[in-house]
């Protein structure tokens, strides 16, 4: 396996720029950018792979192995030796339609020696838990699906997915990976830390919350937020809750505030919320955030058969990116320096992060946490 990576600041690019990840005859193209920067050269990386897979997404910041940057485009081509690539792409017509879109995707899939997917996604208009639900529904919970929802700097209006069609604001696309030579290892980890007592689900639809203990979700969750409630739904970033079973159990799973209706009093969360369950807020600080990151590095890593040259892809949450600030390439750093020199990082800070929580779990949407895929092949 070979990879090469190439980080695009000055635009329009040309196929010429590219001849360098040319060279390598790559089966498997990914791209992370802003959305200026993936619009402006999805025919240029057509033009330039004509026969490899491509797939990516628009971001809040992206990352390579030079750190994390905006207003940039970063291109990683992959040469795989063994392994194979399918790539199926369908497009999704409202939110409602989210689960209907995964088992599209996965129904697209060859079955047969397939080891693990990769997905990317729009990230607005999207329940990404139903997409994944739709999707395992099909595969079955023992094929890890790792990958990310789009950004778009935080503006949270529209974003823009990559495949060999180009570039869609409303498109879903998926890289199946087969063969025995795949070594596909994954970790996640929050960082985040509870504060306030838990609250009941009380009124909730899929992915919009609309009470909790009774009252109107928004007016409790702006009583929390005090004066960073003038900055909503940017500032609920700050915020996300942590989900509780009905025994107030932790389950592993935040949830970021995608949008709030004031009309409805009610808060639309990134993902499906447990109608029988409790929310809790949760805050961050830098240093939990960054020992978080290097936790999932640290569990992705233990997975790893042999330590092998390959891909550390990394989606992080555009959340995690405002608490930390100025300092959000550390988190990056760690996760560099528990893989080493032979692991080439590329990825992007996300509305929404796709990954097992461990091997023997099957995928769930997460947000505001690191989620780290290492791909490599064997010998």
């Amino acid at each position: 396996m070979q990879v090469l990576q190439s980080t695009f600041r000055q635009f329009p690019v040309c196929a010429q720029d590219l001849a360098a990840l040319a060279a390598i005859e790559p089966n498997l193209i990914l791209a992370f950018g802003s959305v200026e920067a993936l619009q402006g050269a999805a025919a240029v990386l057509a033009e330039a792979f004509p026969i490899a897979r491509r797939a990516g997404c628009s971001t809040a910041g992206e990352i390579s192995a030079q750190g994390v940057e905006d207003g940039t485009l970063v291109v990683t081509a992959m040469h795989f030796d063994q392994v194979r690539l399918a790539q199926v792409s369908t497009t999704l017509a409202a939110m409602d339609d989210s689960f209907a879109a995964g088992k599209r995707l996965a129904s697209g899939l060859p079955i047969a020696g397939l080891r693990a997917v990769l997905i990317f996604g729009q990230g607005v208009s999207i329940n990404g838990s139903a997409v994944l639900s739709g999707m395992t529904d099909m595969l079955g919970p023992k094929v890890p699906i790792t990958g990310g929802l789009a950004g778009d700097g935080g503006a949270f209006a529209q974003t823009w997915v990559l495949d060999d069609k180009g570039v869609s604001s409303n498109r879903l696309t998926c890289v199946g990976l087969y063969g025995d030579a795949l070594e596909f290892a994954h970790g996640s980890f929050g960082g985040w830390s509870p504060f306030g007592p838990a609250r009941k689900v009380t009124r909730c639809q899929n992915n919009v919350l609309f009470e909790l203990d009774g009252e109107p979700a928004l007016q409790v969750y702006k009583r929390y937020l005090g004066e960073h409630a003038n900055g909503l739904p940017a500032s609920g970033l700050l915020f996300p809750f942590a989900m509780l079973s009905s025994d107030h159990a932790e389950v592993g799973l935040i949830r970021t505030i995608l949008g709030v209706d004031e009309a409805a009093g009610s808060l639309t969360l990134a993902g499906d919320i447990d109608p029988d369950g409790y929310l809790r807020l949760m805050h961050a600080s830098t240093d939990a955030l960054v020992d978080g990151a290097e936790a999932a590095a640290q569990a992705a890593k233990a997975m790893q058969t042999h330590t092998r040259d390959g891909l550390a892809l990394l989606v992080s949450c555009v959340g995690r990116k405002l608490v930390m600030g100025g300092r959000v390439d550390e988190e990056v750093e760690a996760v560099g320096q528990v893989f080493g020199k032979g692991a080439t990082l590329a990825g992007f800070y996300s509305y929404g992060e796709i990954s097992p929580f461990s091997p023997a779990v099957e995928c769930r949407l997460h947000n505001q946490t690191m989620t780290i895929t290492y791909i490599a092949e064997a010998v």
